[in-house]
């Protein structure tokens, strides 16, 4: 059975941005996997940091629960989350664990550090798979089949310098959107935290929105997910795209300029 793991910082950025695409992939046979890196301890303006992050971990699994996807444990406190080696090693260890064909994370640039930092050790985990010699913590055996990584939409659908990014894979997420809403929906404590710190409304309304926003750059579907595909070379013996090939009667991609 292929596999997709979806390696993104905080508890929720997968059900934003990714769960969409994960649930159209299981609907075909694949096998889902699901982190988040950070514990989600600063997401709260009620509880203090230990008392939040146990909660969103609650919150996280009972997520992939509904999702249907296997779950692992975060590595790092929010904002704490660096691109050092041995936090690579952890990761590292996950994609072993996981032997992902598909690694779903966040745009190199988005609006804050915890999501470029969990990019870039999502990426080098990838590129490690097949080094045996690198060392994971814990130990695990490398995987020598073709990974490919695909770079979610940032908030906002543009950088940190305010340009504008398209994507080059548009998914109708339509058919599962509803499941995604419920699996954001378990992170129950997000709701009032995101109300306050970002103006956010409900946050389920926000996620609607930010759906139809892709859909509306896409310009067809009601609501969608945007991938960008990372360069193949150090990760698969050839270029490949096996979202799209997975998902072709669901994909679109956009014609070159």
């Amino acid at each position: 059975m292929p596999s997709v793991l979806a390696l993104f910082a905080h508890p929720d950025d997968i059900e934003f941005v990714a769960a969409g695409t994960m649930l159209l992939l299981q609907e075909r046979g694949w096998d889902l996997h699901y982190m988040n890196l950070c514990s989600g301890n600063g997401g709260s303006v009620e509880m203090d940091g230990p008392t939040t992050a146990a909660t969103r971990l609650i919150e996280a699994q009972n997520a992939a629960q509904l999702l249907g996807a296997t779950f692992y444990p975060p590595i790092s406190d929010d904002l704490e989350l660096t691109y050092s080696v041995p936090l690579l090693r952890k990761v590292s260890a996950v994609v072993r664990q996981a032997r992902p064909s598909i690694v779903l994370t966040h745009s190199p640039a988005d609006y804050m550090e915890d999501h470029q930092n969990a990019c870039r050790l999502a990426v080098t985990a990838a590129f490690t798979h097949g080094i045996p010699n690198f060392q994971t913590d814990p130990p695990a055996d490398a995987y020598f089949h073709d990974v490919t990584v695909y770079h979610a939409m940032p908030h906002g659908l543009c950088d940190p310098l305010r340009h504008p990014i398209r994507a080059d894979l548009y998914l109708d997420t339509s058919s599962v959107h509803a499941r995604k809403r419920d699996a954001l929906a378990a992170h129950l404590s997000q709701k009032n935290w995101l109300d306050v710190s970002q103006g956010m409304d409900s946050y389920l309304v926000s996620m609607d929105e930010a759906s139809r926003a892709v859909a509306q750059q896409a310009g067809r579907f009601d609501y969608a997910e945007g991938w960008r595909r990372h360069l193949h070379l150090g990760f698969s013996a050839k270029e490949m795209d096996p979202l799209r090939d997975a998902l072709a009667p669901l994909a679109w991609v956009p014609a070159a300029d």
